[in-house]
């Protein structure tokens, strides 16, 4: 805690003038003295109830109670359940609030995120820091006492994690989730359990993981990053967008992958956490935190490209469509499109008279044909009558008269 509250203080005696003060009035007890014969100072069980009345109101969670363990045969105080581990992710969690990475009280160790089995995957370390570009990350610090392959299996779980439904879920998402495997990605990220824990990152994407590595080897770290890679690709890495303009689109869809960044704690040591020590799985170079984060080939891009794709295809489609454009064979002019689909639509090409012929030259047939109808008519009205004529004779009636 001394290098996470005093990070720019090369000397510790002030916080050990505290430290004693606090125990000389039962708060804290010394639990073990380190290989480097720094002491390791925990709440008691008076301290602890103080912390928590002081804190937990504000929002800010306390750790558990470190009780004290004896020995049963010797009776001889037992040290400790706090170990290099321990010490690696305090100063994980020092060096990141040293370079503007979360407040000091913005940090929780340990945070449980239960998957639908019932497994409680913990994470070493949670940082918010949203003043610096991060408004959540979940780290896991690694000092190579894990398979590479367990390494991968927490990522598994994260990435599983970020695809549950909160207890609460409508039940037509709930419906629609059980439907198939894979319909969890038409889910909105608003819609799913981490947005009820943690806030939204900003980003496309769940929540990003940090692996932080400490006391090893470079070999064994490029060894645990090779795992991470390869074996982990389905959690991590972003997908190909399913659009109509697929030669046109090299941007990625990075919605349903888990952002994995990687560094060691003698990097973040030497440089700073603000350095450009963190690097992207999936890339090649060291990047800044923020930088390794961003999606530069992510969602902007694919809207960019869609755009211009989408433009470039409609400018092809209209020359196509003018090189297609019928002509007259009378006058010469192409058809409008008012006369183009006269001729090609069923219920209108019936009555469009010669379809060889553009609008006009259509307008002029009408012309022409209205002009001679009203010839016609004009000349049968004018036509004289026939003059009614004698009536036929009759004939002789029935009887004669005699002569």
């Amino acid at each position: 805690m001394w290098k996470l509250t005093r990070p720019g203080n090369k000397h510790d005696k002030l916080v050990r003038d505290n430290l004693l003060d606090l125990e000389d009035h039962h708060l804290v007890r010394i639990e073990t003295v380190r290989d480097d014969q720094r002491q390791v100072w925990v709440l008691t069980k008076r301290g602890h109830g103080e912390a928590k009345q002081l804190l937990e109101p504000k929002g800010i969670r306390v750790s558990a109670l470190r009780e004290k363990k004896y020995d049963p045969v010797t009776g001889k105080l037992l040290g400790t359940s706090y170990d290099d581990h321990a010490a690696a992710v305090t100063s994980t969690a020092a060096e990141l609030h040293r370079a503007g990475i979360g407040h000091r009280l913005g940090f929780q160790t340990e945070i449980g995120h239960r998957l639908g089995s019932g497994y409680v995957q913990r994470a070493d370390l949670v940082v918010r820091a949203p003043e610096a570009g991060v408004p959540v990350m979940l780290l896991e610090i690694d000092r190579r006492s894990e398979d590479a392959h367990d390494l991968v299996v927490k990522l598994q779980r994260y990435w599983e994690w970020g695809r549950l439904l909160p207890k609460d879920a409508a039940k037509r998402t709930v419906d629609l989730v059980r439907s198939r495997p894979d319909a969890i990605e038409h889910v909105d990220h608003d819609k799913r359990l981490w947005r009820r824990v943690y806030p939204p990152t900003g980003r496309e994407g769940l929540v990003p993981v940090a692996f932080v590595f400490a006391d090893t080897t470079e070999a064994k770290v490029d060894n645990a990053v090779a795992a991470l890679e390869e074996a982990g690709r389905h959690y991590w890495a972003p997908r190909r967008y399913d659009s109509l303009y697929e030669k046109a689109i090299t941007a990625l869809d990075y919605r349903q992958s888990v952002p994995v960044v990687v560094t060691t704690l003698e990097r973040l040591q030497e440089h700073g956490a603000g350095a450009a020590v963190w690097r992207r799985l999936g890339r090649k170079e060291e990047q800044t935190l923020t930088a390794a984060l961003e999606n530069p080939d992510g969602h902007e891009l694919y809207r960019a490209q869609e755009a211009r794709a989408e433009a470039a295809d409609k400018q092809r489609r209209a020359a196509q469509r003018e090189a297609e454009r019928p002509v007259c064979t009378r006058c010469g002019r192409k058809f409008s499109d008012e006369r183009w689909e006269e001729v090609i639509v069923h219920r209108t090409a019936v009555r469009a008279g010669d379809k060889s012929v553009c609008g006009p030259c259509r307008a002029d047939d009408i012309a022409r044909q209205e002009v001679a109808a009203e010839a016609a008519r004009l000349q049968a009205a004018a036509q004289p009558e026939l003059e009614d004529g004698p009536e036929p004779d009759g004939g002789r009636g029935w009887f004669r008269r005699r002569t």
